[in-house]
């Protein structure tokens, strides 16, 4: 049975004293996290859109959102909110209470140690999220309902990514597929020349030079601006080609140059030296420098070429083509 959002809104709304039960006991296991109401809110509100209306045959009530709240695991749901939110705490945590099992659950579920180390490496990805959509990144996180615990629904994700080790393996992945796994270097595209015919695409492929141009442009200045750990960290994951779990363990060889910075950025690391480096980090790291990345691109391009929303998202294209690639990452080494 189908519901309204209006309708959902306001047995919510009916529940608040309840859910704020629930999120109050939540917050103060984990006052560090950093989680908002609202937050929380949305994904109740999502988990009963998708879950509850649809098995309901009667209009819910108050009583179903409180049963909700009773069967849901709602700790791990609120350190799933903070990890989707890019909290370093919740993400800490993490690493600390799951890392360990999803290792076990990988070997045991994979062929071969390196394809359980790949694994992981590809879950991480996806629990972190390197598509941004409105503005907002994409964690696989956010379609954790709470609604089985936290361990249970990791399992299924590992397996899930093992089926897509396997049908890599044998030449069966989609486009899509290819392209939704661009951070590991999947694809490479490149800023390409097409053939020209025609006084209208010949305007054409003039208008989009001078953009390529301006955008390259850009994106050199960009790189420029990026702090020597930063750039060596681009280049490691996208001109070389190394994994996250490589560069963790980089980061943590005395010899490492990114050691030191590592140790000044990073709290845990001053209260506990010999805590491990996580994927998670590698990833939240390599976020941190995309975005300062494309603050400087798009500040470029506004200022000084004066291009309006529109002109920018042309380059934001041009870039994207080409940012999936290795061959831009290059630039790094001579900036």
């Amino acid at each position: 049975m189908s519901f309204a959002n209006s309708e959902i809104d306001k047995l919510l709304q009916a529940s608040d004293a309840e859910i704020t039960g629930v999120f109050d006991r939540c917050e103060a296991n984990a006052p560090n996290f950093g989680v908002r109401k609202e937050c929380f809110l949305d994904s109740l509100k999502r988990t009963i859109e998708k879950y509850l209306a649809p098995a309901s045959t009667t209009p819910l009530t108050k009583n179903d959102i409180i049963e909700l709240l009773d069967q849901i695991q709602a700790d791990d749901l609120f350190m799933a909110i903070a990890c989707s939110k890019g909290s370093e705490r919740g993400w800490w945590e993490f690493d600390q209470q799951h890392r360990s099992y999803m290792e076990r659950v990988a070997r045991h579920l994979a062929k071969t140690e390196v394809d359980a180390q790949e694994v992981i490496d590809q879950v991480y990805v996806e629990l972190y999220g390197t598509k941004v959509v409105d503005g907002e990144r994409q964690s696989k996180f956010s379609t954790y309902s709470g609604r089985g615990s936290l361990r249970g629904w990791l399992r299924t994700v590992i397996w899930h990514s093992i089926v897509d080790l396997h049908r890599a393996g044998h030449d069966e992945v989609s486009l899509d597929e290819l392209t939704e796994t661009v951070g590991e270097g999947a694809a490479h595209a490149n800023f390409a020349e097409t053939p020209v015919s025609g006084e209208d695409a010949m305007i054409d492929h003039i208008t989009n030079e001078r953009y390529r141009k301006m955008t390259l442009s850009a994106i050199g200045n960009a790189f420029s601006s990026l702090e020597p750990h930063e750039k060596l960290l681009l280049l490691y994951y996208h001109a070389e080609g190394m994994k996250l779990r490589e560069i963790a363990r980089l980061v943590e060889n005395e010899s490492s140059p990114l050691r030191g910075w590592f140790q000044r950025k990073s709290a845990t690391r001053e209260r506990d030296p010999s805590s491990r480096i996580h994927e998670s980090t590698i990833m939240r790291w390599l976020e941190k420098c995309y975005a300062r990345v494309l603050e400087v691109f798009q500040r470029e391009l506004t200022s000084q070429h004066g291009l309006k929303a529109e002109e920018l998202q042309i380059c934001m294209d041009l870039a994207l083509q080409d940012l999936s690639g290795r061959n831009i990452y290059q630039n790094l080494t001579a900036t």
